[in-house]
């Protein structure tokens, strides 16, 4: 499929569906009319004034004026309360669709991905997709049904100033966007790009700052980000500038039409065919119609603007999932059995060599199995197939159930994985827990955490409301790995990986960080993944991977 083509899914999938769109848009085209009308009433009430005797059609049109001024200010707040309700809404099914697409994907299909401009697709881009029911469809369809009953209700009191004010408002939306496309086209189309751009660098220079600082990278980090701002500040004041000409070009243009209006229409007085009052009427609408017809040249530059993020948001999406991942459809349900059997099993990374070549191993339910090997041997990316992000060529059952007919959520429901560098959000320890399983009381987080060793640690911090801080920086790395089990035991997971768990730890803690993790995990099954031996009797065998075969 062509970018093209996925840009114009992903903008089908941004614009509200009618049920939820449409009550925004006929509030919108109730407070353009009110608009007109009042402009319209409050001009022949003022001329009427000075000519008519008889209080009762003045009376009247007070009456209407005030009906039009406050039911134009409600409209108006009806129209912004209905259509924000229908964008955000859809925004957040639009944002949840790109999360999803992703989560296949991740980690494997990702590692070539620059996660700065990924960043900024899916918050940046994604968000801007707002603009489509917002700024483009609404804007658009509420100044066209303005602009044709305004012209119909001017040919009733005076045709030729009918004409005119049509051929002036054809002029004007063909001149202020060809104005708005010609200066600023480009800039527009380039915004989000240079907005990614800087978002991307940010990210960069933040996330490897201690890197940069080390390696004396970060006055180029630096130059970089000052490059980026340079570039979005010169997009956006180009855009800026065409956006104030085509509303220029607008504004002119009511001019135009009103004296236009009043030409075509001041010889009806001499006729009869137009009284005074009609033709302060013939006159003053052009005016508030204008007003609302101004908001075509900014749809059509928001429109650009739209279209880019689209672009962008398809190219940062890989266009197809990798053949070496395991996609996410399959059975919900999960394996009565917790047996786990790997025959010759063979994996490979995304554009990679094969990083298994021939696994045979099994773990029978409550056992715990050390996997060792030398770095590079496979054993992570062992981890990687067992729940699921890399695909497994050869024989993996769970319980006697072929894993291949499970879908991603339930294998990662059977099988649980504590990485080597656990992920702890910027949060307290209740939060960092509690994403497991949310209706879990505190007693039970202690409870769990007293189960890995950290219950005298937790009641020292001041309890569960103790921060991690970001990325787990303020605990140690075996104090992570234990929250990570304790989460993954909140879990009840039936079978736990445990990846490198002493990583990061040191040496005359890693034993004492073994025994405890082990022991917390009570009957589920362990897998273990590491190259330091476990403390004797803590584990039933050792399987061992040498260039992705076990051995």
């Amino acid at each position: 499929m062509s970018v093209d083509a996925s840009a114009r899914g992903i903008l089908r999938l941004a614009q509200p569906p009618m049920r939820r769109f449409l009550p925004g848009l006929i509030w919108g085209v109730f407070s353009a009319v009110a608009a007109v009308s009042l402009l319209a009433v409050s001009g022949w009430l003022i001329v009427s004034a000075s000519i008519i005797d008889s209080l009762v059609p003045l009376s009247i049109a007070v009456v209407g004026v005030r009906f039009f001024a406050v039911s134009r200010a409600v409209f108006r707040y009806l129209e912004r309360l209905s259509g924000h309700d229908a964008a955000l809404r859809q925004l957040a099914t639009t944002r949840s669709d790109m999360v999803r697409r992703l989560v296949p994907l991740s980690p494997a299909g990702l590692g070539r991905t620059d996660h700065g401009q990924l960043l900024s697709a899916l918050v940046d881009d994604v968000e801007n997709l707002q603009n489509l029911p917002l700024r483009v469809v609404q804007p658009l369809a509420v100044a066209g049904v303005v602009a044709v009953g305004a012209v119909t209700f001017i040919a009733f009191i005076s045709p030729p100033a009918a004409l005119t004010l049509a051929v002036c408002l054809i002029v004007a939306s063909l001149v202020a966007v060809g104005v708005s496309w010609l200066f600023g086209g480009r800039a527009e189309e380039r915004v989000s790009r240079d907005r990614a751009e800087l978002s991307a660098s940010l990210v960069d220079y933040f996330g490897s700052l201690d890197v940069l600082l080390a390696y004396g990278a970060e006055p180029a980090a630096r130059e970089r980000i000052e490059r980026a701002d340079a570039a979005v500040r010169r997009t956006v004041t180009r855009a800026s500038l065409a956006q104030a000409s085509a509303a220029g070009v607008v504004s002119v243009l009511a001019g135009v039409a009103s004296a236009w209006a009043v030409a075509a229409a001041s010889p009806g007085l001499a006729t009869g065919a137009i009284d005074g009052p009609w033709l302060a009427v013939v006159v003053l609408v052009p005016m508030v119609v204008f007003e609302v017809f101004g908001a075509v040249p900014i749809a059509a530059a928001s429109w650009r603007s739209v279209r880019a993020s689209a672009r962008r948001v398809v190219e940062v999406l890989p266009a197809s999932m990798p053949g070496e991942l395991r996609p996410d459809a399959g059975a919900e349900d999960v394996p009565a059995g917790t047996a786990l059997q790997l025959r010759d099993v063979r994996a490979a990374w995304p554009g990679g060599s094969p990083a298994l070549r021939g696994v045979t191993l099994d773990l029978e339910p409550g056992e715990r199995v050390l996997v060792s090997g030398p770095s590079g041997a496979g054993k992570s990316s062992l981890a990687s197939v067992l729940v699921g992000f890399l695909r497994a060529e050869g024989a993996f059952t769970i319980g006697g159930t072929d894993a291949a007919t499970l879908s991603g959520p339930a294998l990662r429901r059977t099988i649980g994985l504590c990485e080597q560098h656990p992920q702890l959000f910027d949060e307290d320890i209740r939060q960092n827990l509690l994403f497991a399983r949310d209706s879990a009381s505190d007693d039970e987080l202690l409870a769990v955490l007293g189960r890995v060793g950290l219950g005298d640690w937790v009641r020292d911090r001041g309890g569960l409301d103790a921060r991690v801080g970001d990325r787990g920086a303020l605990v140690s790395g075996g104090q992570a790995q234990r929250i990570a089990l304790a989460r993954a035991l909140l879990r009840g997971f039936p079978i736990l990986v445990l990846d490198e768990p002493t990583a990061g730890v040191d040496p005359e803690a890693a034993d004492a960080l073994l025994r405890d993790l082990l022991g917390a995990a009570g009957e589920q099954s362990v897998l273990l993944i590491s190259h330091v031996e476990p403390p004797e009797g803590t584990v039933d065998r050792v399987v061992r991977i040498e260039a992705g075969r076990t051995v």
